[in-house]
């Protein structure tokens, strides 16, 4: 049996299940859908989840809308997907596992490391059943189990996890490497109500503070559970309060392109399971108007803009007071198809929420704290590699 950890947002560094960019430089347009896609139908399920446990409307959703240490954790990268190792039960088993939301079992499990409840000595048995559907249209369905669960040698102890008895196969290991999924948001939008391992980890006084930290640098990613990495950063951090329970969601002071200042009091949800950018469609209208990109809705997908390959736009979120902008690399998805003149943006038109959703193409350039206890987020100049 595989597993997942309550929440269904999460803050820690997973993208996609495929490259967004073909080997030649050009844009793969089916993973940028799926990516699309999948983005809005996880961030509805989490608004619908917000409702379920608090029983009432998330705050950004669209009327009528779908409803005692500090240590570090080397990530890994695969199909665009970040992983990290986890242990669970006693006698401890080591899984890997992606940080993020989503996947019994049969011929879908074979390949992967299998957790048996039957076999831990911590384990109990919650009787309650879960069941999970994507975009996709994979599925997860199996029992909920507390444990023990164990991040970089800190123990976090009566974890809530799903334990599954059945999984698709698109959650065969030849697609999908992990074990089980991690999530790293809050329980207001966990589908078993439950706190996620992290919350855990500080209520029960296991880390030194009671934040997280991921940085993406060219030598490797890196979770750091209970502070931050200062090798991993200069400057101070410039902080944001989170604005509503359930998300990592913050105003943005402004985005600003190629140096003026084109949106002001921007809300945002950071997510580092999200590899691009998403904006209210009207935001990104006004935004591609200004740095010269022209709409290719009627041409290749609706949300996706286009702009010359040669000529990059420079795009800058301001946060806490600090600008920060988005590298050509990350910025730049590819060119339309073989020698175009012309490539896609990693801003998108998305109308999922009442609120952007920043993920990999601007979190690659920073390096971010999850701040629990005073609900805010920090955002710091990463080292210079």
């Amino acid at each position: 049996m595989l597993f997942t950890f309550p929440a269904v947002i999460a803050t820690m560094p997973f993208i996609v299940a495929a490259p967004l960019t073909n080997p030649d430089k050009t844009v793969n347009f089916d993973a940028l859908d799926s990516h699309v896609a999948s983005t809005r139908a996880k961030v509805l399920r989490g608004l619908d989840n917000f409702e379920k446990n608090t029983g009432a409307p998330h705050p950004s959703a669209l009327q009528g809308a779908q409803k005692r240490a500090s240590v570090g954790n080397d990530l890994y990268e695969y199909k665009e997907l970040w992983f990290g190792t986890i242990s669970v039960s006693i006698p401890s088993e080591d899984f890997f596992v992606a940080y993020d939301t989503g996947p019994g079992c049969g011929q879908p499990c074979d390949g992967h490391h299998i957790y048996g409840p039957s076999t831990s000595e911590t384990a109990v048995d919650l009787q309650r059943a879960f069941f999970l559907e994507y975009v996709s249209e994979e599925s997860i369905s199996g029992q909920q189990y507390n444990d023990t669960v164990s991040i970089s040698g800190l123990t976090a102890t009566d974890q809530t996890i799903g334990v599954a008895s059945w999984i698709s196969p698109g959650f065969r290991s030849a697609d999908f490497l992990a074990d089980g999924i991690v999530g790293m948001a809050f329980k207001s939008i966990s589908r078993f109500g439950a706190n996620p391992v992290f919350q855990n980890l500080v209520s029960q006084g296991k880390t030194d503070e009671p934040v997280f930290a991921f940085g993406f640098l060219p030598l490797g990613p890196q979770l750091y559970i209970g502070g931050t990495n200062p090798g991993m950063y200069t400057g101070d951090f410039s902080y944001v309060p989170v604005i509503a329970s359930g998300f990592w969601q913050i105003i943005m002071d402004n985005v600003l392109g190629n140096g003026e200042i084109l949106l002001t009091n921007v809300p945002a949800v950071i997510d580092s399971g999200t590899d691009l950018i998403h904006g209210l469609p009207a935001d990104v209208a006004t935004l591609y108007e200004a740095i010269g990109g022209t709409d290719a809705s009627g041409t290749y997908r609706p949300g996706y803009y286009t702009f010359p390959c040669n000529n990059v736009p420079k795009v800058n979120f301001t946060l806490g007071g600090t600008s920060f902008g988005i590298s050509a690399e990350q910025f730049n998805l590819g060119a339309i198809f073989y020698g175009s003149p012309n490539c896609v943006g990693a801003i998108v038109a998305t109308h999922a929420i009442s609120s952007w959703i920043v993920g990999h193409a601007f979190l690659a350039n920073v390096y971010t704290v999850f701040d629990v206890a005073n609900m805010r987020i920090g955002f710091a100049t990463p080292v210079d590699t």
